[in-house]
């Protein structure tokens, strides 16, 4: 077999159907769009609406809010960090923060911090410089030796249309 003898199986593609060549090809004149209306002009597409009936996207109710101050942390369990210890990626002796994190692939992007979680057991010695912990990962951080230190964030600072 050569590369110009490939073909299809017989029935897997069908050609598509040319609209508007005639009365005798079954879809001339309308193309079997119809007579008239919106609906039988181009560029029309009626997302969302429902012949005059309250449209589901308003019939719903509106909920939440975009919190512009909110802060998205990166999320680690201990668990993960005991693993990565484990592994050697983490090195026990040096600080843990955003920047060796990222450096032994446990997150990707830095974003607002990192919120140390307390789900998994964490055996070794680690000490912390992290945005924010949950209580129960400071406990058992400091069940196995470690310390905490939770960064605070610097205050941004006010813009002149603010002052003004």
């Amino acid at each position: 077999m050569k590369l110009n003898e490939i073909q299809d199986n017989p029935g897997s593609s069908k050609s598509r159907m040319r609209v508007g060549r005639g009365i005798g090809s079954g879809k001339g004149k309308t193309c079997g769009r119809g007579v008239k209306g919106q609906k039988a002009r181009t560029g029309v597409a009626i997302k969302g609406f429902e012949g005059g009936q309250m449209p589901l996207h308003r019939r719903l109710p509106k909920r939440g809010f975009y919190n512009p101050f909110g802060l998205d942390y990166n999320e680690i369990n201990l668990g993960r960090l005991q693993e990565a210890v484990d592994a050697g990626r983490i090195d026990v002796a040096a600080v843990v923060t955003n920047e060796s994190l990222i450096a032994s692939g446990l997150i990707s992007k830095p974003r607002d911090g990192v919120k140390i979680l307390g789900v998994g057991e964490l055996k070794a010695k680690l000490s912390f410089q992290v945005a924010a912990a949950s209580k129960s990962a400071v406990a058992a951080i400091e069940a196995a030796g470690g310390s905490i230190e939770l960064l605070k964030r610097a205050p941004e600072a006010p813009t002149a249309s603010a002052e003004a």
